[in-house]
């Protein structure tokens, strides 16, 4: 979450029952709306970066699959090494 950074009022335009959730969820945490929103879009930002990671780390594995070989070599080193 971000703290003690400035802050630009946003006008929004919801439906009724998306507003009548969020402000129950709200209340729920203990929050006004304003904060439950700030952490929703906070969450939502953060799950877009980790999927486009995902996606980029997909794509590498797709251009340069791993080898089967060096695969074996690495767990077999990595459970004989193991701390016990």
């Amino acid at each position: 979450m971000m703290l003690d950074m400035a802050r630009k009022q946003v006008i929004v335009q919801l439906d009724e029952r998306l507003l009548r959730e969020l402000d129950q969820e709200a209340r729920a945490r203990g929050i006004n709306r304003s904060e439950l929103l700030r952490r929703a879009a906070a969450a939502y930002l953060e799950a877009s970066r980790e999927a486009a990671d995902e996606r980029q780390m997909i794509e590498a594995y797709r251009r340069n699959p791993e080898d089967e070989v060096d695969t074996a070599l690495y767990t077999r080193l990595a459970i004989e090494n193991w701390p016990d």
